[in-house]
């Protein structure tokens, strides 16, 4: 008989799937509670509270209309991973995409289904996993994702699954959070610096104190890391309102030190100074047709927008990574 025994401090492969397991769990808790921005923002579940709710998200975040570019999916085949409230999939539906949604909260389901049911509109929604797509290879035209996959522990293997359900040509368009932006340093003064704690790591703070446990956050290289085998990959970071104070600071977040801020925050220097401080990271590229043949690797550019004044953007200035 051989014994097997465990070192110290060591994990057996089904610690880790325990562990995943519960993390994935509490994400789901956390969003099951509210939807993302339902505390915020959606004052009633009826045809004016869901217009009311787009209209909110559309003037805070003016960026997620070009990006998204709803009536350029009209005829597609299109998957949202993270539906949410569903503001983002019913302009996909008028748009007349051919839709499927996901979400790993039946909330977030509910809502997208009553508001399309509200509005005449149709699509093909169910609870799903981010990192488990139940869709075949080569599925769809598009996919897409707003502030989603940082969430799920396993954020590569949701990049991975995104990738594998588009079909050649395809394309994915995806928000992820950006470690080095205001938000986070908001966060990190506030619960590290002001708690003596100066050591702690962004990513600490992210996982603990930005929307549900585990939140993530990356560099832009490890985000193009993310899509490596993708081709056209662009990034473009925001500042958005959380950046700037110029909203609600989400559902976890409240108190008359916020309210102050907001009144003294001094949003056009941060326009002029920190413009490539923003917490959104906008991502889109392609499904390569057909596997290189040169060994090439694929081109990604890189870019930075702000806020300007009102809803208005300022002109990207993308440049090459090798």
């Amino acid at each position: 008989m051989i014994a097997v025994v465990r070192a110290v401090g060591a994990s057996a492969p089904g610690d880790h799937m325990v562990e995943h397991a519960t993390a994935k769990g509490r994400v789901q808790r956390f969003w099951n509670e509210a939807a993302c921005g339902e505390n915020l923002y959606l004052f009633s579940v009826d045809r004016e509270g869901y217009s009311r709710q787009a209209a909110d998200r559309y003037a805070l975040e003016p960026f997620i209309e070009p990006f998204a570019d709803f009536r350029s999916a009209s005829g597609k085949k299109v998957l949202e991973i993270g539906v949410g409230l569903g503001a983002d999939h019913q302009r996909f539906a008028e748009a007349g995409a051919e839709l499927y949604g996901i979400d790993l909260t039946e909330r977030a389901v509910a809502h997208a289904r009553r508001r399309l049911s509200m509005f005449g509109l149709r699509s093909r929604l169910a609870v799903g996993d981010a990192e488990s797509l139940s869709f075949p290879d080569g599925a769809f035209a598009l996919v897409y994702s707003w502030g989603v996959i940082h969430h799920t522990p396993d954020t590569p293997r949701a990049a991975a699954e995104i990738l594998r359900v588009l079909e050649p040509g395809g394309t994915f368009k995806v928000m992820i959070y950006q470690r080095r932006s205001l938000v986070g340093l908001m966060l990190w003064v506030r619960y590290a610096l002001l708690r003596l704690r100066p050591f702690t790591t962004m990513d600490a703070i992210y996982a603990a104190h930005l929307e549900s446990p585990g939140t993530k956050a990356y560099s832009v290289r490890e985000a193009a890391a993310l899509f490596a085998g993708a081709a056209d990959v662009r990034i473009t970071t925001v500042l958005t309102h959380g950046d700037l104070l110029a909203s609600g600071a989400g559902q976890r977040h409240r108190g008359l030190a916020l309210t102050v801020a907001r009144r003294v925050f001094p949003r056009a220097l941060v326009r002029k100074l920190l413009p490539g401080w923003g917490l959104f990271m906008l991502i889109s590229g392609r499904k390569p047709a057909a596997p290189s043949i040169t060994g090439e690797p694929s081109r990604q550019t890189i870019g930075r927008q702000t806020t300007a004044r009102g809803p208005a953007l300022a002109a990207a200035n993308d440049h090459g990574v090798a």
